[in-house]
């Protein structure tokens, strides 16, 4: 079986100059290997100390999806403007090659206190810390973080203030 960082591209210079992109769709290309990664995060005691989970625009929706099947858990989502209908949450962020805004559905919020945040990536933390700053704003609590790769050298892990679980660290 292959490893994860075999199925992890990078892309220079993208979305824009001086970004070293890491792809991780090469990941769910490789079904056994994607089924092994779900039931490691699915199983981690971060998503068993929360009530639901919230996952980030975009490719934190894969993982999140699979997690929330494979571990019963409640799932909302995170995303990016003009993407959500009804009344929401809104909180700004910047990110290492951007400004952007992430909204949470109001009703989506009300039936749950305590959350573990799926994504994909941590790079510099700012996304992540979007998503924690909307749920604390509105008296709910953060489990923790599952991402499948970790970009120590940005150093988002001192950003925040809640345990992380990543799977492959660059």
């Amino acid at each position: 079986m292959k490893s994860l960082d075999e199925l992890i591209d990078t892309y220079k210079d993208f979305p824009k100059e001086g970004v070293e992109f890491k792809d991780v769709l090469g990941i769910i290309q490789e079904p056994k290997v994607f089924k092994e990664l779900i039931l490691r995060m699915s199983s981690s005691k971060l998503i068993k100390k929360a009530e639901a989970i919230i996952s980030i625009d975009a490719r934190g929706f894969i993982f999140g999806s699979a997690i929330s099947l494979q571990a019963s858990k409640p799932m909302i989502v995170a995303r990016k403007p003009g993407k959500l209908p009804g009344e929401l949450f809104k909180e700004h962020y910047s990110l290492e090659y951007g400004e952007n805004s992430l909204s949470v559905q109001k009703k989506a919020l009300q039936k749950f206190k305590s959350y573990t945040i799926i994504d994909d990536l941590l790079a510099t933390g700012g996304t992540v810390n979007c998503v924690s700053k909307l749920l604390e704003s509105n008296h709910k609590e953060v489990a923790g973080l599952l991402v499948v790769v970790e970009l120590s050298k940005l150093e988002g892990r001192l950003k925040l203030d809640f345990p992380i679980e990543s799977y492959i660290k660059y």
